[in-house]
């Protein structure tokens, strides 16, 4: 009896703990409520949206939002984190590579600007989240590298000095740092998508109109960047 007694203490789950899935159910839920928030983040940022949004979003009760993920704080690193998953992994794997320069270059703008289009608020999101939270810069980094930030840049850099330093050598580029060559090309990508209703207005574009022009600059962007880089 003792020996029962026993074993049912240690069956109680903890205090706090969720009941285990059943039948997926519970996955299901708890991604359709990550879907919402990073639908509700990604339009209001994580100050500006409300647990009520995220639920009405999700077609849920607040109290379910709270039982998959306790807090607000919780629920917006885990959207972090996918919405950081989402903008450069495959651009950093373009960027290591040892595939030449100019191809690197077609790659990485079609990369950047079609997964852009997909969440255009996304480059918003994530600067303004790192701006209020810079302790999220590791999140961000093991999200798209799985590496510390301390070890991404040899990793990035050693391919892109290589060939860069040829390419100058043989007079083909001007000579250009590889922090220099990723950080322009990055952000010639990223910008119009980050700064959209400013250009937007500036331009006196609408949203087909922007799209138009996004076409334009994927077509139009890697070429213009190669020829800044010879001499």
């Amino acid at each position: 009896m003792s020996q029962l007694i026993k074993s049912r203490k240690n069956a109680r789950p903890r205090r706090g703990a969720r009941p285990a899935p059943a039948d997926g159910l519970d996955r299901d839920t708890e991604q359709r409520i990550l879907d919402a928030a990073h639908a509700v983040f990604l339009r209001h940022g994580t100050a500006g949206a409300r647990m009520q949004d995220i639920a009405a979003e999700a077609g849920a009760n607040q109290a379910l939002l709270h039982y998959y993920f306790r807090t607000k704080d919780r629920l917006s690193e885990a959207v972090f984190r996918r919405a950081a998953g989402q903008l450069l992994p495959r651009v950093f794997e373009v960027m290591a590579s040892d595939a030449p320069l100019e191809e690197k270059v077609v790659r990485v703008v079609h990369l950047e600007i079609d997964e852009l289009r997909k969440a255009p608020y996304l480059p918003g999101y994530i600067i303004s989240e790192l701006h209020h939270h810079p302790e999220r810069v590791r999140q961000l980094v093991g999200a798209l590298t799985g590496l510390t930030p301390e070890d991404v840049r040899p990793k990035l850099v050693t391919t892109l000095r290589r060939q860069l330093e040829a390419g100058a050598r043989a007079g083909a580029l001007r000579a250009i740092e590889p922090d220099q060559f990723i950080v322009n090309l990055v952000s010639l990508c990223i910008f119009p998508f980050a700064a959209r209703p400013m250009i937007m207005a500036l331009l006196g574009l609408d949203l087909r109109a922007f799209d138009q022009f996004i076409d334009r600059r994927r077509d139009q962007l890697a070429a213009f960047f190669l020829a800044a880089l010879r001499p």
